[in-house]
């Protein structure tokens, strides 16, 4: 309200001038300067270089990452772990990045395909149309001649040979080797490279590989000078290295027989652009799996991973039974010590954090999961996300948004720089990526019904459209609720 002197002042320039009214003038203006009225709120991205995910949510800009282009500068380590439940798209993702990748023409790819469809691993159809024979291991087929991996190929070091035994042994005990064991085992394998290896096939008259039935048989019949070395009786250094030799029969003789206990089978392209080790025939929940996966993988490590500039992607399905296995993940834990200074880039894929921190290699798990600076986290449960969220570090925001995403959507945290990615699939890589085709396919009139139609794809799209903007506006409610109890506080 005017006071009096001011509002006589005010009638009297009215009776004087008139009522005068200042009017705005209309601003024309292009979109590009009007623009910068609208602070740009989306996080930054990656960069341009690399390789294409799909769009960032909240923005709709293309995502785009590549551990190898971001390594040293956004990236401390070029490892990754992918998390999530079943049926939202983390095979997708994986199938299409490494598609992608292998554009490259300085990539190279090894999977470990543990899951099966239709009698064959899941990446049978992408191998296929690469014009790429995956390396099938099978005890069934290893006795027909299938293939066969030495873990005494002359190819690994005698260090990582020792190194190889005794984990496979400790794995399958469940518990370290003792002293006397461990010498047994030493001794024994120490015997064999120095005599059978030396050795001359009676066929071909060069030196065969020395193999795990070697190293039984001088398990069980020791040779005297070992004792004589260490000053102990031969029947001690035979019953230390009993118990070795029951375990490894079962690599020769047993329920995994035919597999290891021979020659590395000749003709495995190790410079193919993508390697398969098809292991859907392997029993996942079997002490098998670890084994066979520490084996492949130390024999990758001397055999596979070079200095020859070449960038290198293992990709580890089923990770847990590595990284939930004391004695496997310190293999591993080495593995990706050494491949950073070769350019590899390890991913492992994990169905829930809670099977790695909560099992018997928590220390291991730990160092491991420290390495990978990459995290991917599809939808979970409440409070697997909250348990998720505690271990990795993430934002409470992200937490609070993992139980709402929709398949195709993922929590990603490269290096602290979190954002939600909506997974884009092409329709030339559509047939190749999907795993449920067990589910899905029915005869051939049903297929050809079941094609998605216009109308289908408009219906889809609306619904990622709505999905998308229920989980943006839970985010923005969350940072507004974050900001105002900052204030408060």
């Amino acid at each position: 309200m005017l006071d009096p002197l001011a509002a006589l002042t005010d009638a009297f320039t009215s009776f004087l001038f008139g009522k005068v009214e200042t009017t705005r003038l209309p601003v024309r203006t292009s979109t590009g300067q009007a623009q910068a009225v609208y602070l740009p709120t989306a996080a930054p991205g990656l960069g341009d270089s690399g390789v294409i995910i799909g769009r960032e949510v909240y923005s709709g800009k293309g995502y785009i990452y590549d551990p190898f282009q971001l390594y040293g500068q956004q990236l401390p380590a070029p490892h990754w772990l992918v998390l999530g439940e079943s049926g939202n798209g983390k095979s997708a993702l994986e199938k299409t990045y490494v598609l992608r990748q292998l554009r490259f023409r300085d990539r190279q790819v090894v999977v470990l395909d543990a899951q099966g469809e239709d009698g064959v691993g899941e990446w049978n159809l992408i191998a296929e149309e690469l014009g790429i024979t995956p390396i099938r291991l099978d005890p069934t087929a290893a006795l027909n001649g299938g293939i066969r991996l030495n873990p005494l190929d002359p190819s690994i070091t005698t260090t990582g040979q020792l190194a190889l035994l005794r984990t496979i042994i400790e794995v399958a005990m469940g518990h370290g080797l003792d002293e006397r064991s461990g010498f047994a085992l030493k001794v024994a394998h120490a015997t064999v490279l120095g005599e059978f290896g030396a050795a001359a096939d009676e066929q071909s008259g060069h030196p065969r590989q020395p193999v795990l039935t070697d190293i039984v048989e001088q398990l069980r019949h020791p040779e005297a000078e070992a004792a004589e070395a260490m000053n102990v009786d031969i029947d001690d250094v035979r019953a230390w290295g009993l118990d070795v030799a029951l375990v490894l029969d079962r690599l020769v003789d047993g329920d995994l027989r035919g597999m290891f206990d021979g020659p590395t089978t000749a003709g495995i392209d190790l410079d193919a652009p993508l390697i398969v080790f098809d292991l859907s025939h392997i029993d996942r929940n079997s002490i098998a799996m670890p084994i066979l996966m520490a084996i492949v993988g130390v024999w990758l490590e001397h055999t596979w991973i070079r200095p020859d500039r070449k960038k290198r992607i293992f990709l580890v399905e089923e990770a847990w039974h590595i990284i939930n296995s004391p004695f496997v993940a310190q293999l591993f834990q080495r593995l990706l010590k050494f491949g950073r200074r070769l350019g590899l880039s390890f991913v492992a894929v994990v169905h829930h954090l809670s099977d790695v921190v909560d099992g018997a290699a928590a220390r291991e798990a730990a160092a491991i999961l420290k390495m990978a600076s990459t995290r991917t986290i599809y939808a979970q449960k409440a409070d697997e996300a909250r348990a998720t969220g505690q271990v990795l570090g993430l934002p409470r925001w992200a937490v609070e948004i993992i139980p709402t995403l929709t398949p195709g959507i993922a929590v990603w945290d490269v290096n602290g720089n979190v954002q939600v990615v909506k997974h884009l699939i092409t329709e030339a890589e559509r047939p190749l990526v999907y795993t449920d085709r067990a589910m899905t396919e029915a005869s051939a009139m049903s297929t050809s019904l079941a094609t998605p139609t216009d109308e289908a794809r408009a219906i889809e799209e609306a619904a990622d459209a709505e999905a998308e903007e229920r989980a943006e506006a839970l985010a923005m409610a969350r940072q507004m609720r974050d900001e105002s109890s900052e204030t408060v506080a």
